[in-house]
């Protein structure tokens, strides 16, 4: 198993903690960013779960045109250099267009490939060739032992560091499922898993925002860290129902503490 490099932390591999990815699904403002982020921190640092700060700066592929989307790249990027600055975490970051990669680069630990992108070559090479750990997201639609060819498009343009993460797939209309198989099948390419836990919840096509159903979140975060998988991906916020995109699969800030203990004990049973 190979480990993946972010900053100066080493993820996955034969015996090694369970990571975590973690913070609001977008940068809503700086205090909340902020408090946010201080507070992961703090949980983790009490866990000892190495732990990532994630937040997008643009949100490019809501349901409807006028949805809100962000701060966007400029403001978005000065806001999460403010977190590294302050509390000293690595830092994901989402990117949309090739363009994005090497700004993002600059100041983002980790360049994640949104799931409706994992086939695009040119954005997965870009994030490559910056040198950053790539974190590609496999598609809805896509089956899990084809994320090969996204994890050969990084690696053909120089990448070294790689992260692979489940996060449900299509069910019909409206709905998504986890196929646990997913994590072992993914894992066997040599790379890090991430799980999902909050996308794989949602419930695509409810009107004009995207539905979901936050209850079954730390449900499948259990099942997956017992499948084996090297990391969480969990999307937080202070006050869900309020937030401005994933309101409703997003976990309460106040409920992570207890949720996090209880997948590190799940996983330190299961590690290898």
């Amino acid at each position: 198993m190979n480990t993946a490099r972010v900053g100066r932390l080493k993820l996955g591999g034969n015996g090694a903690p369970l990571f975590v990815i973690a913070g609001p699904c977008v940068i809503e403002s700086e205090p909340l960013v902020m408090k946010t982020a201080a507070e992961l921190q703090r949980i983790c640092a009490e866990l000892e779960l190495p732990f990532i700060f994630k937040s997008s700066f643009d949100k490019a592929n809501r349901t409807a045109g006028d949805s809100f989307r962000g701060p966007g790249l400029k403001r978005g990027l000065a806001i999460l250099a403010k977190v590294k600055r302050a509390l000293g975490v690595p830092i994901l970051t989402d990117v949309h267009e090739t363009a994005q990669c090497r700004p993002a680069a600059e100041v983002c630990d980790v360049l994640q490939i949104p799931a409706f992108l994992c086939r695009q070559t040119d954005l997965i090479e870009a994030a490559a060739r910056t040198g950053r750990c790539v974190n590609v997201k496999k598609g809805q639609f896509l089956a899990p032992g084809d994320i090969r060819h996204a994890i050969e498009k990084v690696t053909r343009a120089g990448g070294k560091s790689i992260l692979i993460t489940e996060r449900g797939s299509s069910f019909g209309y409206g709905n998504l499922v986890t196929d646990m198989r997913a994590i072992p099948i993914m894992r066997a390419f040599g790379w890090p898993v991430v799980f999902d836990a909050t996308h794989s919840v949602q419930m695509p096509g409810q009107g004009r925002v995207t539905g979901g159903d936050r209850r079954m979140a730390p449900v499948l975060a259990r099942a997956a860290v017992a499948a084996g998988c090297d990391g969480v991906f969990i999307e937080t916020h202070p006050d869900p129902d309020r937030a401005k995109s994933d309101a409703a699969n997003q976990i309460p800030l106040a409920e992570m503490a207890g949720l996090l203990a209880t997948l590190r004990a799940i996983h330190r049973v299961t590690v290898r």
